[in-house]
C-alpha cells in the first residue's frame, strides 16, 4: 500500500499545484516572446509565489493533523521519483506528438521539442510557466520533508544539512518571487517544449536538485567548524547575487533601456535597429548568470559537509554540463539574431561564462 501511495503522490501533488495555479488570483503581464503563429507578444499569468505558499500551508496542515506525515516525501522518495519520471516522459511524448515535425529526426524533435510556446485555453496555463511552477513547488516540498526527517530522526543534528535545505528554499522562493523576470531568459526566448524541458521540470528538477540532501538526510553532524558552514552560506549568496543581479540588469534593460541598475548606467552596442547590453554583469562575461547558478549548486553540495559522498556532486556536475551546452546554443542564437553586432560584443566581452578563464 505504501508503495502504491508513494507512486501516486507526485500525480496528486501536481494536480493540486495546477489547481492552485488556476484558482488563485493572478497578475497578467506581457512577456518578451512573440507567438510564432500570430506574431503577438505572449501573455502570462503570474501567481507562482502564492501557489508556493499555499502548497507549503497544505503540506503543514496535512502533517499537523496526522493525515500525511511531514516525512512522507522523504520516505517515498524512490517511488515518487519513478512516478515523476513516468509523468515527465508521458507529457513529453504528448506535447511532441501533438505538433508537426520540424524536419529533424524524431529523436531530435522529442529531445528539444517541436513547438516553442504552448498555452492551454488562451493562456490559462502556459506550458513553460507550468513546468517551472511544478518543479519549484515540488522541490520545495521535498526539501521540507527531508528537513523534517533529519530533525525528527537524527540525534546529532547537522546544521550544515539544514543550511543546504535553506539554500534550496531560497532558490525556490527567489525564482517565484521574480517569476516574471524569467520571461526574458533563454528558456522562454529560445527553447522549445519537449523532453528536455518537460521531463526536466516534472521529474529532474524537483528530485535531482535535492540529491545532496537525499543522500545525507540520515547522517549526523560531521563536526566541521562553524566558520566553514558560514563560508558555504556566503558562497551561495555570492552565486545568487551574480545570477539575480545579471537577470535583473537584463530585464530592466529590455523594458527601460536607459534605466540604471545598481547605479550602473547601461553601455549599449547598437546597429540602429538592435542593441546589446555590454557592461555591468554583462561586461564581465557573456553568461555571467550561468556562473552564479553553478556556484549556488556547488555551495549546496558543500553545505551538508560530506564531501566524500560522490552523489552530492551530481547536482553541480549537471549544472556545469548544462550551462556549457546552453552557452554554446545561446551564442548560436545570438549570432543568428544580431550578426555583426554580436561579433562586436564578443570582441569586447571575451569570456563566455567564467571571467578570465572561459
Amino acid at each position: 500500500m505504501k508503495l502504491f501511495l508513494g507512486l501516486i503522490t507526485p500525480l496528486v501533488a501536481y494536480l493540486v499545484i495546477t489547481l492552485l495555479h488556476v484558482i488563485i488570483p493572478v497578475k497578467k503581464i506581457k512577456g518578451y516572446v512573440k507567438n510564432e503563429i500570430t506574431g503577438k507578444v505572449m501573455n502570462y499569468r503570474i501567481n507562482g509565489i502564492f501557489v508556493l505558499l499555499a502548497s507549503i500551508l497544505i503540506w503543514f496542515l496535512l502533517g499537523y493533523f496526522d493525515i500525511v506525515p511531514y516525512t512522507w516525501l522523504y520516505e517515498t522518495r524512490w517511488s515518487g521519483f519513478i512516478s515523476a519520471c513516468v509523468i515527465g516522459l508521458t507529457y513529453s511524448l504528448y506535447i511532441v506528438l501533438k505538433h508537426p515535425s520540424t524536419g529533424r529526426t524524431f529523436f531530435a524533435d522529442f529531445w528539444f521539442g517541436r513547438v516553442k510556446d504552448s498555452q492551454f485555453r488562451d493562456g490559462l496555463i502556459d506550458a513553460k510557466m507550468w513546468f517551472y511552477l511544478i518543479g519549484a513547488v515540488m522541490l520545495q516540498l521535498n526539501v521540507l520533508s527531508y528537513a523534517a526527517y533529519h530533525i525528527m530522526n537524527v540525534e546529532n543534528i547537522n546544521y550544515g544539512f539544514l543550511l543546504g535545505c535553506a539554500m534550496l528554499t531560497w532558490f525556490c522562493f527567489d525564482y517565484l518571487i521574480f517569476e516574471k523576470i524569467h520571461l526574458w531568459t533563454y528558456d522562454f526566448i529560445a527553447e522549445r517544449v519537449g523532453f528536455k524541458l518537460g521531463f526536466g521540470c516534472l521529474a529532474f528538477y524537483p528530485y535531482f536538485y535535492s540529491v545532496s540532501l537525499w543522500f545525507t538526510a540520515h547522517l549526523p553532524n560531521p563536526d566541521h567548524p562553524g566558520w566553514l558552514t558560514v563560508l558555504f552560506g556566503v558562497l551561495f549568496l555570492c552565486g545568487w547575487a551574480l545570477t539575480r543581479g545579471a537577470n535583473m540588469q537584463k530585464y530592466f534593460f529590455k523594458i527601460t533601456p536607459g534605466r540604471k541598475f545598481l547605479w550602473i548606467k547601461p553601455e549599449v552596442l547598437s546597429d540602429g535597429k538592435l542593441s546589446l547590453l555590454a557592461n555591468g554583469f554583462w561586461g564581465a562575461s557573456r553568461h555571467i548568470n550561468y556562473l552564479g547558478e553553478i556556484i549556488q549548486a556547488v555551495a549546496v553540495a558543500l553545505a551538508a559537509g560530506y564531501f566524500g559522498i560522490w552523489m552530492v556532486w551530481l547536482y553541480p556536475a549537471y549544472y556545469i554540463g548544462l550551462m556549457l551546452t546552453r552557452q554554446a546554443d545561446d551564442d548560436k542564437v545570438c549570432k543568428a539574431k544580431y550578426g555583426e553586432l554580436w561579433d562586436k560584443y564578443t570582441s569586447k566581452v571575451r569570456y563566455r561564462i567564467f571571467p578570465f578563464i572561459y
